[in-house]
């Protein structure tokens, strides 16, 4: 099983994430992640990058309290106020209740969206620490 390291201590917001993940799995590709959901469930399914010759995979994700932190309310916060501010490009209005569940305390915070994309990935096993 290859194994691969998250280095959580080095995630400050969303695109210290994707710098992380292209640090793992985009070595050799011309091209990188985008700072995407999307991109990291499509990279989590294989077929490019590192990933592409691993049949099985272990992440192992260090400092995940430190990345939960850095991914959390404020960054959330921050990333949807992004999306809110282009429109006509995403649905305004369930990304002002996903905005209004995050600030009431009861949304997802983008960490706990990263999780849920690679819960999508039985075969990768992903492991905090």
């Amino acid at each position: 099983m290859a194994e691969y390291v998250i280095e959580g201590g080095r995630i400050g917001g969303i695109p210290d994430l994707y710098d992380q993940l292209n640090r793992l799995f985009m070595t050799g590709e011309d091209w990188q992640l985008g700072a995407s959901l999307d991109a990291l469930d499509d990279l989590l399914y294989g077929g490019y990058g590192t990933l592409a010759e691993d049949d099985a995979v272990r992440i192992v994700w260090r400092d995940a309290a430190h990345s939960r932190d850095a991914l959390g309310v404020a960054e959330t916060e921050g990333w949807l106020q992004g999306k809110l501010a282009q429109p006509g490009r995403f649905r305004s209005d369930d990304l002002q209740r996903q905005l209004d569940d995050l600030r009431a305390g009861r949304g997802r915070t983008y960490f706990d969206r990263v999780l849920e994309v690679f819960e999508g990935h039985p075969e990768v096993v992903l492991e905090l620490r």
